[in-house]
């Protein structure tokens, strides 16, 4: 009986699941982004956070999915670490969007989205992606991800547009001032994690107008500037995974009623699709 380790990979977290005789059990650990981690590093966390937890369990087959796997160079990085780490074993390497496809889609038609810390969409053919609308990473894009959304809360603090109730809320939950912001963004180790973690201020403070607007224009944005740029929108069901896509679902509905999208399935987690799609 064939044991497989499978990941869902982010830039925050790295949630994995152990599939053995019909039963699961879900490790997680830190992100694990190559964009942001060497080969020794990511093997170091892996070897001390995971490989301790995998005692005396013979993995056969390892499926692992993630960010910043589009690159193949980044592939070919996280598959040797594997591959060392879990040697003779089968291993497959693929994108988030992929994972998050088998998660949602199974072996249908689709257009996947992955609202996370970063974000991403791909219209899936129920074998293979054939399109795909990257986010362009925190910098340049991410639309509608939690990284995009916490940097409009900095920016709503900064500029001093937020209204005397929401700034009296945010410095009641943040200590930070211009000068550190500054430095976590652009010197800090994990600048769109940090960014990210200030969308939790618009969970925090649903209903206020100001909130409100940042999340419809956030999401907004994201549908327009990628889920439009598919033809097969219009006739295909949409699919949302990640944290952000789950805590706003009810943004989500909302934008796909008023514009007429089919809305699929809304999964926080997508590992456990991956549950379900591996046969458990």
């Amino acid at each position: 009986m064939s044991v497989k380790l499978i990941a869902d990979n982010g830039s925050t977290k790295c949630s994995w699941l152990v599939l053995e005789n019909g039963k699961s059990r879900k490790i997680a650990t830190d992100g694990l982004s190559p964009y942001f981690f060497s080969s020794a590093e990511i093997t170091n966390t892996l070897e001390k956070s995971l490989i301790p937890k995998l005692k005396n369990v013979n993995i056969s087959e390892v499926h692992f999915y993630g960010t910043g796997l589009a690159d193949n160079g980044h592939k070919r990085m996280i598959a040797n670490v594997l591959k060392h780490l879990f040697p003779g074993t089968v291993c497959s390497v693929n994108t988030d969007l992929m994972g998050a496809a088998h998660a949602t889609c199974g072996n249908n038609k689709g257009i996947v989205s992955i609202l996370g810390t970063g974000s991403g969409c791909a219209y899936y053919s129920g074998k293979s992606i054939k399109k795909v609308q990257n986010g362009l990473g925190f910098v340049l894009g991410d639309e509608g991800s939690g990284a995009y959304l916490g940097r409009k809360v900095i920016q709503y603090y900064l500029y001093n547009t937020f209204d005397d109730d929401l700034l009296h809320r945010y410095k009641l939950k943040y200590e930070t001032d211009r000068d550190a912001i500054i430095q976590a963004v652009y010197k800090g180790e994990s600048p769109n994690r940090y960014l990210a973690s200030f969308s939790r201020f618009l969970a925090e403070n649903r209903g206020h107008y100001m909130v409100e607007n940042i999340l419809e224009d956030g999401l907004n944005d994201f549908i327009n500037q990628h889920i439009y740029k598919f033809t097969e929108a219009w006739t295909s069901p949409l699919h949302f995974v990640g944290s952000i896509a789950y805590a706003y679902r009810d943004v989500l509905k909302e934008l796909c009623n008023n514009y007429e999208l089919e809305l699929g399935s809304i999964m926080k987690n997508p590992i456990d699709g991956l549950a379900k799609y591996y046969g458990t």
